[in-house]
Order: C-alpha cells, then structure tokens, then sequence
C-alpha cells in the first residue's frame, strides 16, 4: 500500500535515514527540518502521514499537532521524541496525534506503525468524502471568495421566503447548486425538488414533461402522464436554462405562476399545484425581450429576487479549494488511492481562463485522473497539448496523444463508448469517427 508520508526532524541524520527506510517501503517520502518548512510541503502536497519530533527549533511538536489537525483533518500523525514524558503524550493525544514514540526504545514500531496510521488516514479521506457528497444545502457551495459569499448570503436570505428567484451568470457556474440549496434552506424542503432543463427538450416534449397529459392526447401518450409541476406541489420547481424555452409556453408558465392552475395536455379540468419557482439563465433576458424571444411580463414576474453567480475566473481564489474537493470526490469514484498532486498542477490550472467554469473543471480533474501515472497529478496529466511541439517526433505529434488519450478513456470505461464521448466531450458519431481514423475499432 503506498502513501506520502512526510516527516520533519531537525536532526538532519535521523531525518535521512527514516527518509530511506520509508523509501524502501515504497512510500512517497518529503522531509522538513523545521514546522514552517513542514506547514509550506503541507499546503503544495497531499499528504497521508505525518511523523515529528516533539522538539523543533520553530515549534513544540505537541502544539503543532493541533495546527495541522485543524486544517488537515485526514491527516494521522506520529510523534517522536528522545525524552518520553508522559504529560506530554497525554496531551499529544488529546490534539489528536494518532501514537506517540520515544526514539531509540521504539524504533522497530515505527513500520508497522505508518502503515495502521495510514489505514487510518485512508478511512479518514472516505469518510471526509461521503460526508461532502451527502452535504446538502449551502454546505455544498465551496469558496471564500468575496463574489462567491456575496452571492451565497443572498441566496441564503432568499431561501427562508417563498419568492421567486432568478439565478444568473455564465454556464457552469453551479446554478442548480444553488437552487438546491435555496431550496434545502426553505420550509419546502421535506418536498421535492424537481428539476428540468429547458433547452434539452424540443417543445411539445417540454410541454408534456412540465404540464403532464393525458392518454392518447398525442402519438405515443400511451398512459396518464404527471407533469415536473404536479411533482413540484409543496416543493420547489427549479428552470435550467428558461431563456431557451419556446415562447408559446412562456405564455402557459405565466399562467400557472400568477394562478398556480394549469392544465394538463389532452384535459380540459383544472389542476392546481403550490410551489416555488427557481428559474436560471446564461442569457441577457432583458436582450432577448428585445429581440421578440422571450415575454416582457413573465420576465418581471421571474426577476422578484435575483442572484448572479461571478465566472470561475472571477474567483481564482477559490480554484484550489474546488480542485481538491473534485480529486477527492473522483479518487474515491475511480478508487484510487495515494494520489500525489505536484503544486505546479494547480499554477496551471489557475492559468486557465475557464471559459466553461466549474463544470468545466470538474470535467478537466476527473480526466486528468484518468491520463495520470504514477498516482502523480502534474502537467502531463492534463488534457491539454497546446504547448507540445508538433515538429517532434510522431509520438508527440497531436494526433498521437489525442490517440493515446481516447484509448485512456476508453480503457477507464471499460469499452463503453458511450460513457467515453462524455467524458471527451465530444459527441458518439465523432468518438466512431476518430476511431476509425485510428484503426482503434
């Protein structure tokens, strides 16, 4: 089982030799002679454990195990020292030092020891990950940036109203996260919270899908149908995308919010339904009523409470956070384990403008896990060959790494084509046709 373990002693002789016998072990090994060095490698690396001597020229080591266990949770670490003190061990493990060592007495311990630490340290990341993936509500959106806590107060006020909320901002910028948790902050949030992007469907498969129909009502309808709408009754109805809803049903939605009464496809009675609409955009609405596509009136009855979310790029400081809330959600999708990520992996991505913004990035980090080797997140692992110098040789040509990407992912997916095209991006016909231009099929 490999692991990064770092350690920090300033007795440099000491400090190489674990160095080498953690080595031998197949372990990723840093040192640091001193707790500023170790807090710098603590912030640029992914580290499992930690073992440190007690007494450092910069700090006393039962105190710095606290320092690290608040920002670093997952993280397990071993204390060493040449004076065993029993009032100190007791406080070690009160800060949360997962064991306690006197050198010298209990060096044959110290193996066995890293690998039940870093076990531990493994179970502590799973658990850190199932707990991120079952937040709800506004313990999902990461970020301390200024724009994205602006953006996350108003929403949080909003939510405790029953008002119809407008989120907008560019595609990617996590719309529907924030519907979910306006909605998980409101007195609705014991019903449902049915979602449905308006741009995904053509009209009369969107019209059937929001207002429901009955039997026979059109080719196909071979059974009652419910609408999201019915579905939405005590809860809240979240609208991706609603610039692009054709401007017929625009009509039928104004109804249905001034009234709460729709009525389904082939019915003539009137239903009723109580919820809360959230709608969003990456579209200039106020643009659109301008050039005929979208009503004036339904756009004042949307826009009561409005929330722009800022681009990516507008919040570069909360890159970091993001990328390692995504490599830790998609390691454990992938089950992988040790992952180490170079610091120069992330001063790349923050280079990137993030046209697509955080869907985007979710999307770059779940592929680079995917092209990495060695458990090592670096440049290579991206998935971008701009740089490469195309009059090198064939096998760093573009065509050739493009070749060795699809077969990455395509081994990733275990053949499954369809899944693959996801996750290039690129649509089944192009994956097929790629294929066949490099005799992969």
């Amino acid at each position: 089982m490999s692991g990064n373990i770092l350690i920090i002693d300033d007795e440099i002789k000491l400090l190489k030799l674990l160095g080498m016998i953690l080595s031998q072990e197949n372990f990723n090994v840093k040192e640091a002679s001193t707790a500023r060095s170790a807090m710098t490698m603590l912030e640029q690396y992914d580290f499992d454990v930690v073992l440190s001597d007690v007494r450092l020229p910069d700090a006393f080591g039962v105190d710095l195990v606290k320092s690290i266990k608040a920002k670093y949770p997952h993280l397990e670490i071993i204390l060493m020292t040449a004076f065993g003190n029993i009032t100190d061990a007791v406080q070690a493990m009160k800060n949360g030092t997962y064991d306690y060592l006197v050198k010298g007495d209990d060096n044959e311990k110290i193996i066995p020891l890293v690998y039940k630490a870093l076990e531990k340290s493994k179970d502590n990341k799973f658990k850190i990950v199932q707990k991120s993936s079952d937040q709800k509500g506004f313990d999902r959106i990461i970020g301390n940036s200024p724009l994205i806590l602006q953006a996350k107060k108003l929403a949080e006020k909003v939510a405790l109203t029953d008002a119809t909320v407008l989120l907008t901002g560019e595609t990617g910028t996590g719309k529907e996260v924030f519907a979910n948790a306006i909605h998980e902050g409101s007195d609705r949030k014991k019903n449902s919270f049915v979602a449905i992007n308006c741009s995904a469907f053509s009209k009369e498969i969107l019209e059937s899908e929001l207002f429901g129909h009955k039997a026979g009502s059109f080719t196909g309808a071979v059974k009652d149908k419910k609408g999201l709408i019915e579905e939405a009754n005590g809860g809240t109805l979240f609208l991706d995308e609603i610039g692009e809803m054709p401007i017929e049903l625009q009509a039928k939605l104004l109804r249905v919010l001034e009234t709460k009464e729709f009525i389904k496809m082939g019915e003539t009675k009137v239903s009723k339904s109580d919820f809360r609409l959230i709608a969003a955009t990456n579209r200039n609405l106020e643009d659109e009523i301008k050039q005929g596509n979208f009503r004036e009136d339904l756009y004042f009855r949307l826009n009561v409470f409005e929330i722009t979310l800022p681009a990516l790029r507008e919040r570069k400081d909360d890159l970091k956070a993001l990328a390692k809330n995504f490599i830790s959600v998609f390691s454990q999708k992938l089950h992988l384990t040790a992952v180490h990520v170079d610091p120069d992996y992330y001063k790349i991505l923050e280079k990137n403008d993030w046209k697509g913004n955080i869907r985007e990035l979710r999307n770059t980090i779940e592929r680079s896990l995917i092209l990495m080797n060695d458990n090592i997140l670096n440049a290579e692992s991206l998935p971008h060959y701009s740089e490469k110098n195309t009059t090198e040789k064939d096998s760093f040509s573009i065509k050739s790494l493009e070749k060795e990407h699809i077969l990455k992912v395509l081994q990733y997916t275990k053949g499954n084509k369809a899944e693959a095209a996801r996750l290039l991006e690129i649509g089944i016909a192009t994956l097929y046709r790629k294929l066949e231009e490099y005799e992969l099929r």
